[in-house]
């Protein structure tokens, strides 16, 4: 099977991220033998994890992040490094690697985060990415001293505002506007420094920023919203978007949704990457991958489960009984402010399937509704590949299930396989996020046309 090309072009290349988290992505994952439970502030731990997707030539790495305490902390380390701070010390061990890192629009100011984003825009050559949430969590919200989240549309309108000033912020000094003249003193041109005035519903912003335009133009932006204001806000603004998919018929209709609105937002739908998430448990047989799987389901423990599926349907772990199936109020799909997508994710799994709870919690035990795929290196290969060829992704986010082992085995059997059909790349072509993305530097909303 031979790379998809489109009119003549060069053929279309998987794009892959490797989402790294802790332990790895499997909420038991800490407990194996092999796993370090402390990995969450191991810094040495990350370095190993970031050169690892660097030397498999990966075009990105990505950070999650919430601004509050990971459920309780009884089951599951909660706690993790401040993202954009670990994105700069992994620049500094890294050389061509994109970085990734959420952080929240709800609970930061366009200046301050514009700036510190630029900062490691600067700092790593051109390598970072901004995943834009609009954080789903009541318990985020009591942390910045409200009673509750805002609601979701509003924080979606927030969010919309925060991009038009970040991105104005970024563009606010053009990119001849240091002269830096030594035989004159003349250093700057005032003319080519832009004050934004920006006067909105949700912000009031001078600028211009205090940091030069960032050398991608922007930091690549990201999205991972999948609701009905997340998937149009993606097509406002997102350049790449993360989304968990179970089965590849929800992953595809997905797909040709989000390329259609962003078409009708007058945006080029080739310019945003839809990467759904993949966990692989791999084995050399299908038996072994299957045992592998079950040693990590077998190390769950059911309580946490049974609060993750409370905290995303905004009730409490009571109502649900183990062994039945979810409560009716649940099915009938009620009305939340968190997060609305993967609530119906996972409504649609357990109708799907015919679940009890407790077949819920486990399916969710590994990537949290995202696809998990049990087999061998060619079964994950050929899945991946149906997938892009088949118009459900232009790549993946790699969410191994346990980590380095899980990355390592992704890098050692699977990407031989891709690479061997010509679908994924052997070296660095470019230097920045943007080029590995094969995306353009944005053009500059100032800049004067025939200067």
């Amino acid at each position: 099977m031979s790379p998809v090309s489109r009119g003549g072009e060069r053929p279309r290349r998987l794009h892959l991220n490797a989402f790294l988290m802790e332990a790895g992505h499997h909420e038991a994952a800490w407990r194996l033998p092999h796993s370090d439970p402390r990995a969450d502030f191991d810094l040495g731990h990350w370095i190993e994890l970031a050169r690892l997707a660097e030397s498999a030539k990966f075009d990105s790495l990505f950070l999650a992040d919430g601004p509050a305490l990971n459920g309780t902390g009884e089951f599951r380390p909660p706690g993790q490094l401040e993202p954009l701070t670990l994105l700069t010390v992994l620049s500094q061990a890294t050389s061509r690697i994109g970085l990734i890192a959420t952080v929240s629009s709800t609970y930061n100011e366009p200046y301050n985060l514009a700036r510190r984003l630029a900062s490691v825009d600067h700092v790593s050559g051109g390598r970072a990415g901004w995943n834009i949430v609009t954080s789903a969590g009541a318990d985020e919200a009591a942390n910045f001293g409200l009673v509750d989240r805002p609601g979701h549309a509003l924080r979606y309108a927030r969010a919309d505002e925060f991009l038009q000033v970040a991105k104005a912020l970024w563009d606010s000094w053009e990119s001849e506007a240091v002269v830096a003249d030594k035989a004159t003193g003349r250093y700057a041109d005032p003319a080519r420094l832009h004050r934004l005035d920006h006067q909105g519903t949700h912000f009031s912003v001078a600028g211009p920023l205090n940091v030069e335009r960032p050398p991608q133009g922007y930091p690549l932006l990201v999205q991972a919203g999948s609701s009905e204001d997340g998937k149009d806000f993606a097509a406002r603004h997102a350049e790449a978007i993360f989304t968990a998919h179970r089965t590849y018929e929800r992953a595809a209709a997905f797909y040709a949704d989000i390329k259609a609105r962003t078409s009708a937002a007058g945006r080029d739908p080739d310019g945003v990457i839809v990467l759904p998430g993949i966990v692989p448990y791999i084995g050399s047989t299908e038996e072994e991958a299957r045992a592998l799987a079950k040693e990590f389901d077998d190390l769950r423990v059911p309580e946490y489960g049974l609060r993750q599926l409370a905290s995303i349907f905004e009730t409490e772990p009571s109502v649900f009984e183990l062994d039945a199936p979810l409560p009716d109020f649940v099915l009938a799909r009620p009305k939340l402010e968190g997060s609305q997508s993967r609530s119906d994710l996972i409504i649609e799994l357990a109708v799907r399937e015919k679940l009890t709870v407790r077949q819920i919690i486990s399916r969710l035990g590994g990537g949290r509704g995202h696809f998990e795929f049990v087999g061998t290196p060619e079964q994950v290969a050929d899945t991946i590949i149906a997938w892009f060829e088949g118009g459900a992704a232009d790549g993946f986010n790699i969410m191994a299930p346990a980590l380095p082992s899980g990355l390592a085995a992704f890098v050692d059997h699977v990407l031989p396989i891709l690479r061997a059909k010509g679908l994924f790349r052997e070296e660095y072509e470019g230097t920045t996020l943007r080029e590995h993305y094969g995306l353009p530097v944005p053009a500059n909303q100032f800049h004067r046309l025939g200067d």
